[in-house]
């Protein structure tokens, strides 16, 4: 629809053929930043690696102000219908992910609710110290190269 109505206005607009204005307006697309500012998408991007199931490291991409857990599952490494809560104190742990040793400072500290519920869902009751929610994770540009593992299911997640 909007396509139609840029051709029928393209006689209007001169030169300017439809596509040409099509392309020169979305060059410009931005998004507001919660400081009142206004960044190009590109300037949010970040650039992770994820260690699969298979062991394989692929590059996944997300924008800073996204959680982890977002990123993961728009490249499909969690299943989204697994993590269907928002609030923590739903949680089930399944977006539980390791984060690489020298990854770890950069992260701010976990909360007494993401220990809980790390602890809460170990086999073993404790805490693993790479261990993280990837719903708790929000991204940032400094954790760009970041290199995160998503564990194998739990054998009760399993269907």
């Amino acid at each position: 629809m909007a396509m139609a109505t840029l051709q029928r206005l393209s006689p209007q607009l001169g030169r300017f053929p439809a596509r040409a204005f099509l392309l020169r307006s979305s060059a410009t697309i931005t998004s507001a930043t919660p400081s009142g500012g206004s960044k190009k998408v590109s300037d949010r991007i970040v650039k992770l690696f994820a260690i699969d199931l298979d062991g394989q490291k692929r590059e996944i991409i997300g924008l800073s102000g996204q959680t982890l857990l977002k990123s993961l599952t728009n490249c499909g490494l969690i299943d989204p219908e697994s993590h269907r809560l928002e609030e923590i104190d739903a949680c089930s742990a399944e977006c539980e992910v390791n984060i690489a040793q020298e990854w770890l400072d950069r992260l701010p500290p976990r909360s007494y609710d993401e220990e809980y519920v790390l602890k809460r869902n170990s086999r073993a009751r404790v805490l693993n110290k790479h261990s993280r929610l990837g719903c708790q994770v929000v991204l940032t540009p400094e954790l760009q190269g970041m290199v995160v593992a998503v564990p194998e299911p739990k054998p009760w997640d399993i269907p």
